[in-house]
């Protein structure tokens, strides 16, 4: 499975941002997908998950009511719905792929979000 990430960009305090995991290779409709960002100087942290069916989400404290994890399996494709950003949010997000929530085996190459204040 390959991903593609893509979406990210420069924007102000309090804008939006749609992310974009596109796979290739395999069908995604199997795997458990997710978010995660790694901010300068920090370690890779979870940021959002869902299941394969989508039914199931799961989010961390700090982006809890602000972002939103979606997937259209016929496309392929997770999404990851970014509003009322805040400087904190700035890292590079990785979309990932995996057998279950704790266990991911594909991983996308990144994609630069900065909030500026």
């Amino acid at each position: 499975v390959q991903l593609q990430a893509s979406g990210g960009g420069l924007v102000q305090a309090g804008g939006s941002l749609r992310l974009s995991c596109a796979a290739s290779g395999r069908t995604l409709s199997s795997y458990f997908m997710g978010w995660f960002r790694q901010a300068p100087g920090k370690e890779r942290e979870f940021v959002a998950g869902i299941s394969w069916s989508g039914y199931s989400t799961y989010y961390a404290d700090s982006v809890k009511g602000r972002f939103t994890i979606s997937r259209d399996n016929a496309k392929n494709t997770e999404y990851l719905q970014m509003n009322s950003l805040k400087p904190e949010d700035t890292a590079v997000y990785y979309c990932g792929a995996g057998s279950s929530r704790y266990t991911y085996d594909y991983w996308g190459q990144g994609t630069q979000v900065t909030v500026s204040s």
